[in-house]
């Protein structure tokens, strides 16, 4: 497994570790978009001027607010020209995120923007919480359920709350119980069940679909 981190220069490096003894560690879940950052990237130097570095930064610097030195990244962690890495790297996924010791939702299309009424403050950005793509998408959902530490932040990188004190409105947009949510084991849920739960999601590929699904 590879892992970022933040070196002397203030750029990225990766270390690769046996699954024996990675160090404690953040993850990114996120939406796919536009000029996203590369392994090869990463090792040209060429990532900084493109759009998807900014996700890269913004994980890593709430990574080191949070203590962790190192943090994972889906987009350029993996060597996605290796078909044998790619497939151990999904067969691996629910398991990452299980084991991630903070899970960052980063959500481009909510804006907390702040208002003169305090009373009306969080009313914008809850009900474009309740719209916002990551839930539809088909990934998302093992890295919803998956990590016991799930954090949730808008474009602006600000905290918008967490998996326990969002557990009300994630219900009711997803669908998924609540126990679900807070690590009860799957095997409480009949089969029918949580797939019903990916039932209104998308994936790019029709083959995602169920690769997403494991460990589900």
């Amino acid at each position: 497994m590879r892992l970022l981190q933040y070196n002397n220069r203030g750029d990225f490096s990766l270390t690769e570790f046996f699954e024996s003894n990675i160090p404690k560690y953040a993850i990114l879940s996120h939406r796919w978009g536009p000029e996203e950052v590369t392994l090869a990237d990463l090792k040209n130097g060429n990532y900084k001027k493109m759009a998807g570095y900014g996700k890269i930064q913004f994980c890593g610097e709430q990574a080191k607010r949070d203590g962790l030195q190192y943090f994972w990244v889906d987009t350029c962690c993996i060597d996605k020209s290796n078909s044998t890495e790619l497939a151990e790297a999904i067969n691996s996924m629910f398991r990452w995120y299980r084991d991630a010791t903070k899970c960052y939702v980063y959500l481009p299309d909510v804006s907390r923007r702040r208002t003169d009424s305090a009373d009306k403050s969080d009313e914008g950005w809850i009900s474009t919480f309740r719209k916002s793509e990551w839930f539809r998408r088909g990934w998302t959902l093992q890295e919803l359920i998956a990590p016991a530490s799930v954090d949730f932040f808008c474009k602006e990188g600000e905290l918008l709350g967490n998996k326990a004190s969002l557990e009300r409105q994630i219900c009711e947009i997803t669908g998924i119980p609540a126990s679900a949510l807070r690590g009860s084991p799957l095997s409480d849920f009949s089969v029918a069940e949580r797939l019903s739960w990916a039932a209104s999601r998308e994936t790019f590929r029709q083959e995602d679909k169920a690769y997403s699904l494991l460990g589900i």
